[in-house]
């Protein structure tokens, strides 16, 4: 036997040394495979990497118009705005105009050349920064909320390939920053005590590589970078204080050198934006006064520790405050409070100026990421004396007033890309009979778009008044009234934008928060925030139609939420209705109304405990004419358009907040005539609902449309589109609707009963299911005698008088009136084709009469406590009591009156202190005995309404 390198080699001589053969052959196998399979990895990942958009994307594509998939009932169309408070980043590719800009949760990728937007969707919350790297290839945005995110968005394809989740639960982000080579992310937390982490986000790490948190004494830090030299250094900035920071070996420290208006005895100003110098040592901060401030390495600073800056100089470099401050090749570039942009070089010396703009004061530069070429166009002169030939990029500036404009840099020529609204946009309106929607804003601005070819039609401004509260097409499209909040109505010619006959109507101080026109466009009525109702009718005054006012009425003693004309059925006269927070459905006498003089024909209080939010004229989908009307507790309810009886009580969408506005979408061209749809919003929603109502809620989709609420909602006059305001975001949604998306949704829900009864706790298969039925058949038992022998009858049907009782036994405990609208609505269900009543119901339209009627919730603490603390006094110990007698009396006297002896009944009941069928003899003894003289609302919670102790601390204040 012979050795090489100490191995043994030669025969095998025992069955040792076999078994050692097997198990090294045997080793060798298994790499063998573990290679092949490592190969086969390696083969699928590239053809996964060959299939995949990112990796195979190489420059921004062209942005399809039509090409969206509308998988959703609701796919967003266009974004009508911009947050002027972030910046606009240039994406521009070649000759091609792109940039980057924020709406609201919505980041919008437009395409200037091709009038067309990407939209980045994926924040629930308002996007609260954004930045790019330098190739502009990836995007970074984030927000702050309760689920805060930052997305890594793919510019090319507007993918998002990596998203951080809650990576600052304080608060969200309020800055961020790319390293040079986008390999690092910074993130500048949102929280009292701001935490500043740094991650790889291309490792797909949940956790930073490093992470600090900065002192709250150094102020809220606004902005964040790199340094472009040195990826472990960076820099931050409050309005009074920037911050250095070194990132050495997984450690992230700060250091905040003193500056103040003492160190150099000059007037500092609050700092805007800071950057790094091009030789990656000396940084400069701009401030509100026109300074620059110089920082740079102290002299006593050693190569291997940490970089140590210091201010060296303050350099007043303008007399305007200075708003921008940012580097792009050699060049450090200013934007001021003027709308003026310079540049200079390294040393600040001017090199060129633009001012003949006339901006606003601008909010930031961005500039494209290729050098222009120069070619044909020749080189542009520098400021000096020498006139040095100047090559400097393409750049956008946008400015505090929601303008963005392109320059191109050597023909020195400006080009407006957006000019949008810069202050709260409330008012939203489509016309009857082409593709425009006109949009009012508190800037006194109102811009009319071509939503088809999403081209801005016409504008105009109105500085005398400003705060454009409303806005309202007549049906017949020859009039847009708008109305302020200063109490002016105006009514303008619709194509001009030019008022129409008087120039200002102003009968009232009180801001003006509905408008509506009758059906022939002869009426105008206004209600305002003083809780009246202004009438005004068209008529001509020699060769001009004018306005004349008809006259007022303080109609409602709370906020009118709602106003509307219809038309009565038997005369064909125009109706108008006002619904108040008052919960009164007020209707106005209008042919016998005198000159100056509106009176009110009837008044019906339509809710008992719910608050009415909208209303809308039902589509004529039954021979009966409906008024719908929603309310704060989820639910719908038909009014009979003449008589005002409720007929039918619906489940609404519940998704989070209700219903706050309302309108019946148009038949589009070529679709069903016989289908019918129903656009809403809620609070920070947009919903689409088949019609007819029946409760069901896969008939119903919504999703988020302004994560800060949405104030108004507009339907476009084929039925395609609908717009939503944002109000304080700036910003006009357009959603496209695919109906298609939502009838298929509807199916999959389940067909008859299947969706109403998966609305019951445990479904079919639930216990409450099970109870119903043997309820309902108890019913059947007890109306054919209970001790009778005889055959007994099946039926599938109970008697409507036995329906009260079968609530109650479900533990849903409706009101007289709520009762009696159950009655109605079941015994004039087919009265309308028959002329005959109902008298009997069957299990079917039994549950789906339960799921539609009962509470979405049940009662909570929350409004427990506000009852106490309305009716009760606070004693020593700050906790709310009601006295026994003033209860008692309220019961009897308020709202639904009982009598002592009813009282007695429920009160023995809730307490359990009487068998059932007992009878109640000194009713007043009785609730003394089983009534403390003074209630709190833990005795009142735990003992008659059985809940759990209360330990939630209540408020001192009234909510209601």
């Amino acid at each position: 036997m012979s050795t090489v390198n100490g191995t043994a080699i030669g025969t095998p001589s025992d069955g040792t040394d076999e078994e050692t053969q097997g198990a090294g052959q045997q080793g060798e196998n298994e790499e063998r495979s573990e290679e092949a399979a490592k190969g086969r990895t390696e083969r699928s990942e590239r053809e996964d990497m060959a299939d995949s958009q990112v990796y195979t994307a190489t420059s921004l594509p062209d942005i399809p118009k039509e090409n969206r998939t509308k998988s959703n009932p609701l796919v967003l169309d266009w974004a009508y705005g911009i947050n002027q408070t972030l910046p606009v980043l240039s994406l521009q590719d070649k000759d091609r105009l792109v940039i980057l800009y924020v709406c609201a949760h919505v980041a919008v990728v437009y395409d200037y050349s091709s009038n067309s937007q990407h939209l980045l969707q994926g924040h629930c919350s308002p996007i609260t920064c954004l930045c790019a790297s330098e190739d502009r290839r990836w995007l970074v945005t984030a927000d702050k909320g309760q689920e805060s995110l930052v997305i890594i968005w793919d510019s090319y394809t507007g993918i998002p390939v990596r998203t951080l989740f809650d990576c600052h639960p304080e608060g969200g982000v309020s800055a961020l920053a790319l390293s040079k080579d986008s390999k690092y992310l910074v993130t500048v937390g949102a929280g009292i005590e701001q935490r500043v982490c740094i991650w790889d986000w291309t490792n797909g790490s949940d956790s930073p590589e490093c992470q600090v948190d900065i002192s709250p004494q150094y102020g809220c830090q606004t902005q964040i970078l790199f340094n472009p030299s040195d990826s472990k250094q960076l820099l931050s900035n409050s309005k009074n204080q920037v911050l250095f920071f070194n990132w050495e070996r997984g450690h992230l420290e700060y250091s905040a050198p003193e500056m103040s208006n003492k160190t150099f005895n000059v007037v500092l100003g609050s700092l805007s934006q800071s950057i790094f110098h091009c030789n990656g040592v000396q940084a400069f901060t701009a401030t509100s006064a026109g300074n620059i401030v110089l920082w740079d390495k102290q002299s006593k600073s050693v190569s291997r520790q940490p970089l140590v800056r210091k201010v060296i100089k303050i350099i007043p470099l303008q007399n305007q405050g200075i708003s921008v401050l940012t580097l792009i090749d050699s060049f450090i570039v200013t934007g001021d409070v003027n709308g003026h942009i310079k540049f200079y070089d390294e040393n600040l010396k001017l090199i060129i100026l633009y001012k003949e703009f006339s901006l606003d004061p601008i909010r930031s530069i961005s500039f494209s990421k290729e050098m222009t070429s120069t070619n044909s166009l020749g080189y542009q002169e520098d400021c000096t004396l020498n006139a040095k030939p100047l090559i400097i990029r393409n750049f956008v500036l946008s400015t505090t007033r929601a303008t963005v404009v392109h320059v191109n840099a050597q023909r020195n020529f400006p080009l407006t890309l957006l000019e949008e609204h810069a202050e709260p946009l409330e008012a939203v309106a489509c016309h009857p009979k082409q593709p425009l929607v006109a949009m009012g804003s508190y800037s006194g601005t109102i811009k009319v778009w071509n939503y088809e070819r999403k081209e801005a039609v016409c504008s105009r401004v109105f500085q005398p008044h400003k705060h454009i509260q409303c806005i309202t097409y007549d049906p017949q499209g020859f009039y847009l009234a708008v109305g302020y909040a200063s109490g002016v109505l105006q009514v303008l010619d619709a194509s001009t934008l030019q008022s129409a006959g008087e120039q200002c109507l102003q009968y009232s101080q009180d801001g003006i928060t509905h408008l509506t026109f009758s059906q022939d466009s002869l009426y105008l009525a206004a209600a305002d925030t003083g809780k009246a109702v202004t009438f005004l009718c068209r008529c001509k005054e020699g060769t001009q139609e004018i306005w004349k006012y008809q006259g007022r009425h303080h109609s409602h003693y709370k906020p009118i939420l709602d106003l509307l004309f219809g038309v009565d059925l038997d005369s064909n006269q125009p109706r108008l209705l006002s619904l108040g927070m008052d919960r009164r459905l007020v209707e106005y006498d209008l042919q016998n109304s005198a000159e100056h003089e509106l009176f009110i024909l009837s008044s019906d209080r339509i809710e008992q405990s719910a608050v009415p939010t909208c209303m809308v004229w039902y589509p004529p989908l039954t021979p009966e004419h409906f008024l719908l009307i929603a309310s704060n507790l989820y639910k719908m309810k038909l009014f009979n358009a003449t008589s005002k009886m409720c007929r039918k009580t619906l489940l609404g969408p519940s998704y989070g907040s209700p219903v706050k506005k309302m309108a019946i979408l148009p038949t589009s061209k070529g679709g069903d005539p016989n289908s019918c749809y129903m656009a809403y919003i809620t609070q920070d929603k947009i919903g689409i609902q088949i019609l007819p109502l029946d409760g069901n809620p896969h008939k119903s989709f919504a999703m988020v449309c302004h994560s800060t609420g949405v104030s108004t909602l507009a339907c476009s006059y084929d039925g395609r589109y609908a717009f939503t305001a944002g109000g304080p975001d700036c910003t006009v949604f357009s959603w496209e609707l695919c109906l298609s998306s939502l009838e298929a949704s509807a199916a999959l829900g389940g067909q008859d009963m299947v969706p109403f009864i998966n609305l019951l706790e445990g479904g079919k298969d639930g216990q409450l299911f099970r109870e119903m039925e043997e309820y309902f058949y108890y019913c059947q038992l007890r109306n054919q005698d209970l001790d009778t022998m005889e055959t007994r009858l099946v039926s599938t049907r109970i008697s409507l008088a036995d329906v009260p009782f079968l609530m109650r036994a479900l533990g849903f405990y409706p009101t007289e009136q709520e009762l009696e609208d159950m009655q109605n609505e079941v015994k004039f269900s087919c009265y309308a084709e028959t002329r005959n009543y109902v008298t009997d119901i069957d299990l079917e339209e039994f549950i789906k009469l339960y799921v539609n009627h009962r509470p979405v919730a049940g009662i909570s603490r929350q409004e427990l406590c506000n009852a106490f603390q309305v009716l009760g006094r606070p004693d020593e110990g700050g906790r709310y009591a009601i006295a026994r007698d003033g209860l008692l009396e309220l019961l009897q006297a308020r709202g639904e009156h009982m009598t002592e002896d009813e009282l007695a009944d429920c009160f023995t009941a809730l307490l359990g202190v009487s068998s059932e069928g007992g009878i109640c003899t000194d009713s007043e003894s009785l609730l003394e005995s089983l009534l403390p003289p003074e209630i709190t609302m833990e005795t009142f919670a735990t003992d008659v309404l059985g809940f759990s102790a209360v330990t939630q601390e209540l408020p001192q204040e009234d909510d209601t």
